[in-house]
């Protein structure tokens, strides 16, 4: 049995880092893409399990990023959890109306956050954040 597979869109390198550390100590497959550009084109190559997404990227904010990945037939049942450094207000309501499965903001509870995904990966109903 394979492992899921996660596409983490992230800038930050540090936190690229530890999100990995954290995903393939789950026992998570983990690709990655840093701007809003190559996230979509690794998205579209990869068709992931599940799309954890920063907000804040270069190229493209994460709004965009979430439009053409709900947008695409091979992607727009994939499951995404934004983690994001901006403000919740506002954020969050449109991240959730935009199809987002769950809104953390960082640094997030690392067991609420692995909560979310493995609960994105079962189908579970989405989360209220």
């Amino acid at each position: 049995m394979s492992k899921p597979k996660i596409l983490v869109i992230e800038d930050d390198n540090n936190m690229r880092i530890a999100l990995n550390m954290r995903l393939k100590a789950a026992g998570y497959e983990t690709i990655f893409a840093t701007d809003g550009l190559s996230a979509t084109i690794v998205a579209f190559k990869e068709v992931p399990d599940l799309v954890l997404l920063d907000l804040g990227l270069p190229a493209g904010d994460g709004f965009v990023v979430m439009e053409r990945i709900r947008n695409n037939a091979k992607l727009c049942c994939v499951p995404v959890i934004v983690l994001t450094a901006r403000e919740v207000r506002g954020n969050k309501d449109r991240a959730l109306a935009a199809g987002a499965y769950a809104f953390f903001q960082k640094p997030a509870d690392n067991e609420a956050l692995m909560d979310a995904i493995e609960r994105a990966l079962k189908g579970t109903g989405a989360l209220a954040t």
